[in-house]
């Protein structure tokens, strides 16, 4: 879920957004709450504390970010991606599962080019 920090009205929503989330999705679904537009700061109206707060309330991972120059986009979605991968780990959430949202293709080979220049085909279930 992203809101808006310099605007209070996009960060007043983020209740119903996430009963809405959270209605909608599986149980084991990992949320996260990316505060957007950080290079904007001197015009922010929600504080990092009081978003981290509710974040923490509400179990989701938290991060500001600056979609226009970049600054922790990436991290937001490394952040997610090990929670998720913790969440696999630890059994909270089964792949196999088919409310997951995670669909193993098991069936897809792929060419594999050996290092003598031979091609063998090989499964993959990225």
């Amino acid at each position: 879920m992203v809101y808006d920090i310099t605007r209070r009205s996009s960060f007043n929503h983020l209740a119903t957004w996430l009963t809405d989330a959270r209605n909608h999705t599986n149980p084991s679904t990992i949320l996260m709450l990316v505060g957007n537009k950080l290079d904007l700061g001197k015009q922010r109206e929600v504080s990092y504390e009081e978003a981290e707060a509710f974040s923490k309330d509400n179990g989701l991972i938290y991060l500001e970010v600056s979609a226009k120059t970049g600054q922790n986009v990436e991290e937001a979605f490394l952040r997610t991606a090990r929670k998720i991968y913790e969440a696999i780990q630890s059994g909270a959430l089964d792949i196999n599962a088919a409310d997951t949202g995670v669909v193993p293709n098991r069936s897809r080979t792929t060419k594999v080019k050996a290092g003598d220049g031979a091609t063998s085909a090989s499964s993959c279930s990225c």
